[in-house]
């Protein structure tokens, strides 16, 4: 059952009973069912209980009747005619489907397919290269885990000081350094003014009226069209001691990922991995 059919019943998901078993769609994509739930289906007066899973994805079709309604039935169906028979009391009833609609679900379909290639001509599935059974068991355990993740760096709030406190070693005997001010052009302003207020939002940054510290904000435009806004740091890491603990030499981080059947790249903020 489908999203249509769903809301057209006034149904509720409090209404759906669980149901965990992936579905895989006619293009290939792995979905998580909404739940399922049985309903009286009525039919030329024959009446039979059928068990619909909802999905939450897109479809011309309002609801697939599969092989336990057509076993439960009777039904001798047939897609050559666009019709099922089956026996009632009254007799033998026949449903006739609509060819012109079943061209027009098929168009409908190609043209939602479409559109989807080209918003995810970039885009990769998860795990591309890995088997059915994997690619289903990696997909529950991010839908089981959803709640770690967050899809924004803006919906992070800002962390318990008495967790943790990032500060900067900052040598006393060096001189704070102002730079000059640079005049931005008005796309780049706005966007400062846009990273800026959701910076502030989230409480990743704090503003302060009397800052020791200035630097120019320097703005570059992304591969995706988006802006992305920097801060030039040259002054300040001058003036912080160098760290004498370097990271993890590569064949360090190698051997630390022995034991584990997979190591992920995800870059969830990037949308790639």
């Amino acid at each position: 059952m489908y999203p249509n059919l769903f809301r057209g019943l006034r149904l509720k998901k409090e209404d759906l009973s669980k149901y965990d078993t992936p579905l895989v769609g006619f293009d290939g994509q792995v979905v998580i069912p909404e739940g399922q739930i049985s309903l009286l289906v009525n039919m030329e007066g024959k009446e039979v209980i059928v068990v619909f899973v909802v999905v939450a994805s897109f479809s011309p079709y309002m609801a697939i009747l599969g092989r336990p309604w057509i076993h439960a039935m009777r039904t001798v169906p047939s897609t050559l005619h666009v019709k099922v028979k089956f026996h009632t009391k009254q007799g033998i009833a026949v449903v006739r489907g609509s060819q012109q609609a079943t061209r027009q679900c098929l168009v409908a379909a190609v043209d939602w397919k479409h559109k989807q290639t080209k918003q995810n001509e970039t885009a990769e599935e998860i795990g591309a290269n890995m088997k059915d059974g994997e690619k289903v068991e990696a997909l529950l355990f991010l839908i089981q885990n959803v709640n770690v993740f967050a899809w924004s760096q803006y919906k992070v709030p800002g962390v318990d000081l008495e967790f943790i406190v990032h500060k900067l070693n900052i040598d006393p005997s060096f001189p704070p350094k102002k730079q000059r001010s640079i005049r931005s052009a008005k796309e780049h302003v706005e966007a400062v003014g846009q990273e800026v207020g959701l910076l502030k939002e989230a409480r990743t940054i704090k503003e302060i009226f009397f800052s020791e510290w200035l630097v120019n904000t320097v703005v570059v435009r992304k591969k995706n069209g988006k802006w992305r806004v920097c801060v030039d740091f040259m002054n300040l890491n001058r003036a912080c001691p160098k760290d004498p603990f370097p990271m993890p030499k590569i064949d360090q981080l190698v051997d630390a990922t022995c034991g584990h059947p997979r190591m992920s790249f995800l870059d969830a903020f990037q949308d790639y991995h």
